[in-house]
């Protein structure tokens, strides 16, 4: 399975939380996003650290270790104008991530409501937890 990953996806991840699941208890899986979504992802590690108790230090070291692909922007920029179409008005900061999506063809994870109406596969965290099997399953 492939996936164009948020932010809030991949801090949860680093932070150990359940998204964890998906990068290390699902063979195969391979998820992408984009640079202005990593650099969003490390803007958010210090408040994201300090509201869950965590070592900002560690939470970076984490991100490292979850294998997510930054394409450059010439992979979706054509679809820039359609994904704009489709969520600019509600939340310009997710237009690139869903470009990115539609480009590969792949399904966006976020727990952003905004992609609810995006006309895209979209799955949360929970929802994909149990699509892949893994909702409730404990890490070993």
């Amino acid at each position: 399975m492939q996936l164009a990953a948020d932010a809030n996806v991949l801090l949860a991840a680093a932070g150990g939380h359940a998204a964890k699941k998906v990068f290390f208890d699902v063979p195969g899986v391979r998820v992408f996003s984009t640079d202005h979504v990593l650099d969003e992802t490390r803007a958010y590690v210090p408040e994201f650290s300090e509201s869950y108790s965590l070592d900002p230090d560690q939470v970076v070291r984490a991100l490292g270790t979850l294998g997510v692909k930054a394409l450059p922007r010439v992979v979706y920029e054509s679809r820039i104008p359609e994904a704009s179409r489709r969520i600019g008005g509600r939340d310009p900061d997710d237009v690139e991530l869903l470009a990115l999506a539609i480009a590969l063809r792949v399904p966006i994870w976020s727990n952003d409501n905004v992609f609810r109406r995006a006309r895209h596969e979209w799955y949360t965290t929970a929802r994909l937890l149990a699509k892949l099997g893994l909702h409730g399953r404990r890490r070993s």
